[in-house]
């Protein structure tokens, strides 16, 4: 029996401030395993309400033009965060940015969002985080989902105040 291949890892973030210890974790295995990493964020959807609202009062070419450059800023931010990360912790440890990093906004319940790429894009780990709040030890609900129903393992990282970042 032979190890499992890790070619290509999901890598989900909130973008929050708790963020950067498992983008550690998702670069770390991705240089271990000559992978490909996806950056994954996941925008909640507006709902049926605000859509109709917007829709209403917006003409339908704006909307589509004010999603696609919040889509785009976000993308940016993302690019701007990866780059930070490597000018800031990488380069002092004189390891090469040998990890390709692709960054990825879609909309969605969390949940759903996370295991539809992960089967589109044919990852072979998810990495995510989940913060501890108020003492509790237990992952969040996204997580919970996540772990029940992917196919591929996942990777958890605790986070929060009390982690190291």
């Amino acid at each position: 029996m032979s190890l499992p291949d890790i070619n290509k890892i999901l890598y989900t973030t909130s973008l929050g401030p708790y963020t950067r210890a498992v983008y550690r974790h998702a670069i770390q295995m991705a240089q271990q395993n000559s992978a490909e990493l996806i950056m994954l964020h996941v925008m909640s959807p507006v709902g049926e309400l605000g859509e109709a609202l917007i829709r209403q009062y917006l003409p339908a070419a704006l909307v589509k033009q004010v999603q696609n450059e919040g889509i785009n800023k976000i993308t940016e931010q993302m690019r701007a965060r990866v780059q930070l990360f490597f000018d800031e912790e990488l380069y002092d440890l004189g390891t090469d940015n040998a990890v390709q990093v692709t960054p990825m906004v879609v909309e969605g319940e969390h949940d759903e969002a996370i295991l539809r790429v992960a089967r589109e894009q044919e990852v072979d780990l998810i990495v995510m985080g989940t913060e501890h709040k108020l003492g509790l030890h237990s992952q969040s609900h996204t997580t919970q989902k996540v772990i029940k129903r992917s196919r591929v393992p996942v990777y958890v990282v605790p986070t929060g105040k009390d982690y190291p970042q």
